[in-house]
Parts: C-alpha cells; structure tokens; sequence
C-alpha cells in the first residue's frame, strides 16, 4: 500500500489533508487521555500493590517508545498512510483488552492493552510530521502545530469519556469508557483512509547516515530539550491523578484537572507554529521550560484543586511550546529522504526516556509524596536551559530544504 502523490504547492489537497489529520489528531488524542486519566486508578485498583500503580500508564509510554521504530520503518516502505491504519489497529485492539482485563480483573492483560494504545499514540505523534510534508519549508511549523491543536478537543473528548462512561458497566469501573475508545479508534481509521500524502522516496538507504545526521549540535539540542519537555510533562501528569485520590480529592476534579491540562497542551498550537517562524524555534522551547518551571513552583505552593489545576495548565502550556518547539528544530535536520529514518529515531528517544519517568513517578508519589515529584522537575530544565545556551552559541549548520 502506497500513498498517493500530493506536490506540496497542491494547495487544495493539502488543506484536506491536514483537516482529516487534524480531526484524527482529535479523535486519537482521546487515547492518551482516557489512559492518563483512568489508568493508575484502575491499575491501583487491579495491582497486587499500590507501587505499581502507574505501572499500565508506564507501559503506555514504552508502547510508544517501542512502536517509534516501526511506525517510521512503515511509513518508508509504504507510506505513511499506511503507518496510520496500523496505529488506529493497534488503538482499537488496545480499548477492547482494556475493558475485557477490567471485567476479569486482570492487571497484566491491562498493561498489554497499555502498551498498545502506546504504540498507536506513537503513530500519532507522526501526524505532526505528515502535516509538515503538505507545505513547502517556510510554512511547516504552521502545518505542524496546527495538527498539533486538533489536541484540543482531544482534551475534551477524552475526560468527557472518561465521565460519563465510568460507571455505565457496572459493576466494572471504566470498562465502558476503554470500549468507547476502541470505537473511537475505529473511527479515526475511517478519517485517515482518505488521506494523500507525497510517496516514500523510491531509493533506499538514501540519505546520509544516521549516525551523522544525530551528531549535528541542532539534532542534539531537538532530541534534549523535546525529551526532557516530553519527560516532565508526563512525570507530572501521570503522578497528579494519584496524588489527587491520596490528597482526598474526587475523581471529578481529577478528570477536570487532566481535561485542562490537555487543552492547555494543544491549545497554544493555533498560534505556536507562528511564534516559531517570528522568533525562533530556541526561544520558544525556552518559553517552554520556563512554564514547566512555574508548574512546578506552583504545585509546590499547595495541595488544593486550584493549585492542582493550575500546575497542569501551566505544565501543558509548557510542554507544548518546549516539544513543538523542539520538533521544528528536528524539520530543520534532515533532507527530505532522511525524514523518516530521523523523525522516527528523534521518537523513539523522547519516548524511551519518557517511559523512566513514568516508571519513577508512581513510586515516588506513593513513597515520598507529590511534593517530591515536583523538585524532580528542576535538574533537567537545567540541562536543557544549558543544551539550548550551548547551540546558541555553535556556528549556524546548513539546514536542509
């Protein structure tokens, strides 16, 4: 399966398809929701132990690290279309073990229904780079955030879900909502069917190698400041909805709290690609991580569902301006042959790291409490602030067109 061609001065079909990607972006950003607002309750609700908790939302993050590589393998040999309807399998698959784990207690097919919503959420995250090969180069951080925003009903569909489905196959808490999810991602294979990208290039292996195009000080910068965005975004929202529940708060102000903070992550989108081509990519990852910065010292401040919700706004916001940021700067390292190869490697770094952290969060809430996952957010801003200072100063590489 191919995709067909579609020049990036084709005006019309670009439009289509970044509005179907953009809707899907919506529709399959439900997934990550519904698995971040419900999945360590549920997993504190099926595990032998309350440290493993997080555990199903952890495994999520390693779906995606590990579905990274193959989702652009796929997308290289035959197309992206094609990458995409995989994914959207993959989701589908996730919601229906999800809800069948739920009803039979089972904690481990629970974190294989996990690590497959992880792999679709991989593929999703490729939309934002689909998007960018509709247009010519002046106009990718345009086309790249604007798929971003579709995240924004993705804020809203997914809590939403998670709300008023909870409790519709009782006595099993949220079995409906992961089904519902399934028939999203059904859904969102119907959306994709109809996109028309440019095809893979027809040589192989064309390119330079990877290994040189990683060395570039422009890559390193992209990798580091997108990992560690990626990193304590999830760290911080994985944890809140449990630390919410242990601080006595309801699973309402829970699912509002995420609800919010996703917003807050793909709202910005609407105007961050503009940002970007006025001011920069580097300043708008530094606008990002001192957001993160302000969540953190906000959260600090207090344990009542104002400062909870607040953090996660900030923290999105923040989250959204350092990984868009920093996935401009990626645009700005490759030739157009390379983009799946590095694209796919940029991914599968980000979402290995990200995986630690989730991993880490759960126990550090449960042992230590919310407080300590807070100042575990200070020591990688440092590194990234210092990552950013450092390829500031570097001589301007070539930038591929």
């Amino acid at each position: 399966m191919t995709d067909s061609i579609a020049l990036p001065d084709d005006t019309a079909q670009a439009r289509a398809n970044i509005a179907r990607l953009t809707i899907a972006q919506a529709l399959a950003g439900a997934n990550s929701t519904i698995v971040y607002a419900a999945g360590s309750i549920v997993g504190d609700m099926l595990a032998p132990s309350h440290l493993l908790a997080t555990l199903p939302v952890s495994v999520f993050v390693v779906g995606m690290a590990a579905g990274s590589l193959p989702a652009g393998a796929v997308a290289q040999r035959w197309g992206r279309r094609a990458a995409f309807l995989a994914g959207t399998g993959s989701g589908t698959l996730a919601g229906a073990l999800a809800a069948l784990a739920i009803v039979h207690g089972l904690f481990w097919l629970f974190c294989v229904a996990t690590f497959f919503g992880g792999a679709y959420a991989a593929v999703v995250f490729s939309y934002r780079f689909a998007a960018a090969d509709c247009v010519p180069a002046d106009r990718r951080p345009r086309a790249l955030s604007f798929v971003m925003a579709g995240g924004v009903l993705a804020g809203v569909i997914g809590p939403q879900i998670v709300t008023h489905t909870m409790r519709l196959w009782a006595p099993y808490l949220f079995a409906a909502s992961f089904a519902v999810q399934a028939a999203v991602a059904a859904l969102t294979a119907l959306i994709l069917a109809g996109v028309r990208l440019p095809r893979p290039p027809r040589q192989q292996g064309g390119g330079r190698p990877l290994r040189a195009i990683v060395r570039q000080p422009r890559f390193i910068t992209a990798v580091v400041c997108g990992t560690v965005s990626y990193v304590l975004m999830n760290l911080l929202m994985t944890a809140a909805p449990l630390a919410m529940h242990l601080c006595g708060l309801s699973q309402g102000a829970a699912d509002l709290g995420i609800q919010w903070h996703v917003i807050a992550m793909y709202g910005p989108s609407f105007f961050t690609g503009r940002l970007i081509t006025r001011f920069g990519a580097r300043k708008v990852v530094g606008c990002g991580l001192a957001l993160i910065t302000a969540a953190a010292l906000i959260g600090l401040g207090g344990i009542g569902v104002g400062h909870f919700w607040l953090a996660l706004v900030f923290l999105g916001a923040g989250w959204n301006f350092g990984f868009v940021g920093a996935s401009a700067l990626v645009l700005e390292c490759h030739l157009p042959q390379e983009k799946a190869r590095v694209q796919a490697f940029n991914d599968f770094v980000v979402f290995s790291t990200v995986a630690v952290g989730s991993l880490v969060s759960g126990g550090v809430v449960t042992a230590f409490g919310w407080d300590a996952v807070l100042w575990l957010v200070f020591p990688p801003v440092a590194v990234a602030v210092l990552a950013l200072a450092l390829s500031a100063r570097t001589s301007r590489a070539y930038v591929p067109g």
